[in-house]
Parts: C-alpha cells; sequence; structure tokens
C-alpha cells in the first residue's frame, strides 16, 4: 500500500455517508430490471456532484449509464448494478419474514450494495487520478437489467466494452473471495401462440387451441434433454395459460423459455433446435405464434492476472470487521435458515484439499459470519448461474470479487439477504469491496505490465472469438 494508494483509502472513508445513503435509498426504491428510473437518476446526480462527467441513456437503454473521470488510457470500467426482485418486499434489519411493502419488491441479490460499493471505488480511483496527476480514465457504468434484460449483452453488441482496458466488479455474498472460474451462458425467448376460440364440447372442431401449441412445445422439449449437453439446462414458465374456463378452446397462451449452456456459442444453436420445435407445435395445431426474445448473456472468461491483482490487495485491506451486536444479529438470522455447506467458497465445490482450508479457517472464524479472506483458487470453476458480466468478460479483461455482506449460508434471492442489505453489516461489504476494488484499478493504472499480461492471457482465453447471444434487432425487454 504506497501512500498515495492509502490516500485513496481514505477519500472513500470519507464519502462512507454517501455510500451508505445512496444503498439505503436504492434498497428502498427496490426497482425492477430496466424499471431503474429513480436509482439511475440518484446515481447520475450524485456523480456529476463528484465531478464525474456522466451520459445517460447508453446504448439506448434509458437507465443506464456512464461517469467517467480522468483522460487518456489505461481506460478502466467499474461495473455498477442496481435492480432488485419481484415479491422479496422485506422489512430492512429484521429477523423474521415482513414485508415492507405488501407484494412488494426487494434486493435479495444485494445490487443496492453492488451498486454502492462502485460507486464507492470510483471515488477512490478518482481522488487517486487527481492527487498523482497520472494519465487514466476511470469509468463508472450503470448497468441496469441482471435480473433479467442482461443490459450488458446489449452494451457488448454495440462494442462498449472494447474500449476499456480491465473491467473489474464485485457482487455481495456470504464470503470473501477472488471469483474464477466459468459460469452458464443464458438465453430467454418468449413464444406468444395465437389459436381459434370455439366451445370445447358445442363445436371443437372449430377451435384450433393455443394452449396445446404450448403443450406439445412443452413435450419436445422434454424430448430434447436427451440430445443435449450435459452442462446445457432449458427451464419455461408458462406465461398466460389461455385463461380459466376449461369448455373453451383456448385462443392464446405463452412460454417463457430459459436455455442456458456453459458456453454462448452452444446456448445459440440450442436456442435454434427449441425454435423449431415451437415451429412444429404450431404446425401441429394450426395455430400461429410470435417469438418475442428477452434477453441472452454470456459465460464468463477468468483472467488470473487481474485476479491475483485483486487478491494482492484484498490481503492488504483484509475483511470487514464487525461488532458485537453485529455479530449477534447474523447469529440469529443464521438461525432462520437451514445450514449451508461447511466449506464456504467457489474453489471448496472442485478441491477436497481447498475445502479442508475453507473448513479450517471458517471453523477458527466461528461464528455465522465468514471474517477470513479464502485462499486465492486458480483451478478449473464452473457455477450454474448466469450473469451478464460474462458478456463484458469477451470484449475485455475482467475480474470480480466476493464481499461478505450476510451470514454463511443465506440462501441466495431470500428475504434474509433483502433484511441484511439495509443493515451496518451490508454497508460495510459496500465500503470495503470498493476500497479493493478502487486499489487493484489503481495498480492496473500505474502498471502498464499489468495490463500487457492480463490482456494477452484474455486473448489466448477468447481466442475462439465472441458469439453474441443478442439479435441485430433486440431491444433490452421483460418478458409479459
Amino acid at each position: 500500500m504506497t501512500a498515495e494508494k492509502l490516500a485513496a483509502i481514505a477519500a472513500i472513508d470519507a464519502k462512507a455517508s454517501l455510500v451508505f445513503d445512496t444503498a439505503d435509498h436504492i434498497w428502498d426504491y427496490a426497482e425492477l430490471s430496466l424499471q431503474e428510473t429513480r436509482s439511475a437518476d440518484l446515481y447520475c446526480r450524485e456523480l456529476e456532484a463528484e465531478g464525474f462527467q456522466v451520459e445517460r441513456g447508453i446504448c439506448g437503454i434509458p437507465t443506464a449509464f456512464s461517469a467517467s473521470c480522468g483522460s487518456g488510457r489505461p481506460v478502466i470500467g467499474i461495473l455498477a448494478e442496481y435492480d432488485a426482485l419481484s415479491g422479496l418486499s422485506q422489512t430492512g434489519g429484521s429477523l423474521k419474514r415482513e414485508e415492507a411493502v405488501p407484494g412488494g419488491c426487494g434486493h435479495g441479490c444485494g445490487h443496492n450494495l453492488l451498486g454502492a460499493g462502485a460507486l464507492a471505488a470510483a471515488l477512490g480511483v478518482k481522488a487517486w487520478l487527481e492527487h498523482t496527476n497520472a494519465p487514466g480514465t476511470v469509468v463508472l457504468y450503470g448497468c441496469p437489467g441482471e435480473e433479467g434484460g442482461a443490459a450488458k449483452a446489449f452494451m457488448a453488441r454495440d462494442g462498449l466494452w472494447k474500449q476499456l482496458d480491465a473491467a473489474l466488479t464485485w457482487h455481495p455474498e456470504d464470503v470473501n473471495e477472488v471469483v474464477t472460474g466459468s459460469s452458464n451462458s443464458c438465453i430467454q425467448v418468449q413464444y406468444l401462440f395465437e389459436g381459434v376460440a370455439a366451445h370445447a364440447a358445442a363445436c371443437p372442431e372449430q377451435g384450433r387451441s393455443a394452449l396445446d401449441a404450448v403443450e406439445l412445445m412443452n413435450i419436445g422439449v422434454q424430448f430434447l434433454r436427451e440430445h443435449m449437453s450435459s452442462k446445457a439446462r432449458i427451464h419455461y414458465a408458462i406465461t398466460d395459460g389461455g385463461g380459466r374456463s376449461p369448455n373453451v378452446v383456448q385462443p392464446r397462451a405463452g412460454v417463457l423459455y430459459m436455455v442456458r449452456s456453459n458456453r454462448v456459442a452452444e446456448a445459440v444453436e440450442l436456442q435454434k433446435r427449441v425454435d423449431k420445435i415451437a415451429d412444429g407445435a404450431a404446425l401441429m395445431t394450426e395455430t400461429t405464434y410470435r417469438r418475442r426474445f428477452i434477453d441472452g448473456l454470456a459465460d464468463t472468461v477468468s483472467n488470473h492476472t487481474l485476479e491475483q491483482v485483486l487478491y494482492r490487495n484484498f490481503q492488504a485491506l483484509g475483511v470487514p470487521a464487525y461488532t458485537a451486536e453485529e455479530l449477534d444479529f447474523a447469529g440469529r438470522l443464521s438461525g432462520t435458515y437451514a445450514p449451508g455447506p461447511a466449506a464456504p467458497g467457489i474453489g471448496s465445490r472442485y478441491d477436497a484439499g481447498y475445502a479442508a482450508q475453507a473448513e479450517t479457517l471458517r471453523r477458527e472464524a466461528g461464528g455465522a459470519m465468514n471474517r477470513f479472506l479464502l485462499p486465492l483458487y486458480e483451478g478449473d470453476a464452473f457455477q450454474p448461474g448466469s450473469t451478464d458480466v460474462g458478456d463484458v468478460s469477451w470484449l475485455c479483461p475482467t475480474a470480480q470479487i466476493h464481499v461478505a455482506a450476510w451470514p454463511n449460508g443465506s440462501p441466495g434471492h431470500s428475504w434474509q439477504n433483502v433484511s441484511c442489505g439495509r443493515t451496518a453489516i451490508g454497508h460495510k461489504a459496500a465500503l470495503h469491496a470498493g476500497k479493493v476494488l478502487a486499489a487493484a484499478a489503481i495498480d492496473l493504472l500505474g502498471d502498464a505490465s499489468l495490463l500487457r499480461q492480463a490482456r494477452e492471457e484474455f486473448l489466448r482465453r477468447t481466442a475462439s472469438g465472441y458469439v453474441c447471444p443478442i439479435p441485430p434487432d433486440a431491444v433490452p425487454t421483460i418478458a409479459d
């Protein structure tokens, strides 16, 4: 930690109240994907007040933005998210399930903290650039719709990420670690079938059932499962069953499909097969359908060079510290859900020796919060979930960290996570993540050899080329 870097960390601490207030406001807004109007506006106003050059509505997405500071290269991007999830309204800091707004939304994935932590990082890098007068630019990107909308993938289609020398981000989790490994790519398409209504008893021959088409499509996809990669997944939800009257031949019905694969090129090909099944279902039932592309995103590409930079700074900065009251809250909250795996972290799923180390660290720390930094894991890893950070990683060197924002084993997308998101535990995670990201970005801005190594590794890992899952004419949207 150089004096200049420590000054940047101090600048983040000086803005702690701004970071915490931002996290709480976004938590209160709890806006769904691509509807984050107030959240995006708040970030833009705050960043303008802090001296950033802000551009709203980038890549044709109303709730996306960029905020830059500095000049020239290198250009380091910091990725922020701020969308919530439906049905997860929850009173903050509560130890029981209680909705703050009946039927409302909540930040079950901690994106109110994610965006605030990214803001903290950008503020720290800005302070370093101004203090040192070093060449370089930091850009905070407001990326809406991670939970459904995949804004980063639409930005990738438009080539936005190619202008960066590196991109850094983080995600709230139950553990402190540097993220590595790949994830599933994902494509969502909605199929809206149209048929002909008729009385199901008096004149069924005159009807053409859209619901039959949906059911036949689902059957066709079930048989497809036997003939796809073992790492591929196909999920579906019937979004419109055509009504509640069984004595009517249903004239409309809709189904939303999600196709996943561990490589985006494979997902694109698998999606084409699902489209053919929809064609067949329409043909069998003499119905028609409208295909509505929702979103698509790629698998993630690791970059060990950047991961090592993040880890060195994480080691130097340590992990968040908690008061006795905070630890008591975490312990009681952990009693509201089934215990998770004993060994936390990505590496524990793939390496028995690593899992043993993680178990030892957890046992020594004690309590519900994982108050330690996991060792750097650089083995092969695969996470079955999906994130549009993957599309960024195909166009520039990209890396991310996890910071503990809730107790060990807290379920993903849960009310417990929402509750923690408006506590000091969540605040500390956001501020600490900002410090680690800022410190790593400062190293990259000040050492051309690191960026050169990261670029060389990136070119090796992406030699097959990026297959964008977003059609040229698609626009960000959400399913009906």
